[in-house]
């Protein structure tokens, strides 16, 4: 009797040691290893009025300005990083970074290998053209005479390639509106949004202009497949825009017309 008392005690402390080990062990949600990690990686590019810096270096936006409040709920710093558009999806797997919040058109693509937010912004892909030539460039026909610049692995490379234009892949869509800028390309592919902080009257390329627009999309925040932390954006962005605070942002940077309601 003794001996099975003994027996059944040994059981007992194994099975309770075993259960300890399972939750030590148990893997933490993406929103528990950010906290435990005290920082939020957003991978971003330099992408106005999104993602870029001011005068001091610092990176601000709307998407800069809704990733810091975001951290602060969560109670941890924002770190930014730039990173290859057409390597997003392995940095947020690399764990270089816990979150793609740029400006980022929810394709098939991207919704099949991130875990995504709701959409938050209407957007579309444009052909930026030198003004003095967009009198002749109104259509996807006229368009294809044109050389294109696109962002590698954006939506704005996805649009050439289905209106058949003749395009190379640079880095950014800011280098893309350089190329026209420097005459390499006829014409670039950026989003509507960009277009409207970054051409015309009063930016940096006043010569420039968008005609044909190509595609209507909208904009979504990606986090690594199966995240926790996409849906705990999405009740940020509620709490946001239910606040007012998402549109007082929205407006800073000219994008309140886009803005979609959470």
């Amino acid at each position: 009797m003794k001996k099975k008392i003994i027996a059944a005690f040994s059981a007992m402390v194994m099975a309770l040691s075993l259960m300890g080990c399972g939750s030590a062990g148990a893997a933490k949600t993406d929103v528990e290893y950010i906290k435990d990690k005290g920082t939020l990686l957003v991978g971003i590019t330099d992408f106005a009025p999104m993602d870029y810096k001011d005068d001091s270096g610092n990176w601000i936006g709307f998407d800069a300005d809704l990733a810091k409040k975001v951290g602060e709920s969560l109670g941890v710093k924002v770190e930014f990083v730039e990173i290859d558009w057409d390597n997003k999806v392995l940095e947020l797997n690399n764990k270089s970074i816990d979150v793609v919040w740029n400006g980022m058109t929810l394709t098939s693509e991207v919704t099949s290998a991130m875990e995504c937010s709701k959409p938050y912004l209407n957007n579309a892909q444009v052909v930026v053209v030198p003004s003095s030539v967009a009198a002749t460039v109104t259509t996807v026909d006229e368009a294809k005479a044109l050389s294109f610049a696109v962002e590698t692995g954006s939506a704005g490379e996805q649009a050439a390639k289905d209106s058949d234009f003749n395009y190379i892949g640079v880095t950014s869509q800011a280098d893309a509106v350089m190329e026209v800028q420097a005459g390499t390309s006829g014409a670039c592919i950026i989003d509507l949004l960009m277009a409207g902080a970054m051409i015309g009257e009063g930016t940096s390329y006043p010569d420039l202009t968008h005609t044909v627009e190509l595609t209507t999309e909208e904009y979504g925040i990606g986090c690594r497949k199966g995240s926790d932390l996409a849906a705990y954006i999405n009740d940020q962005l509620k709490a946001f825009y239910d606040d007012g605070s998402l549109m007082q942002i929205a407006q800073q940077y000219g994008v309140q017309d886009a803005v979609i309601s959470q």
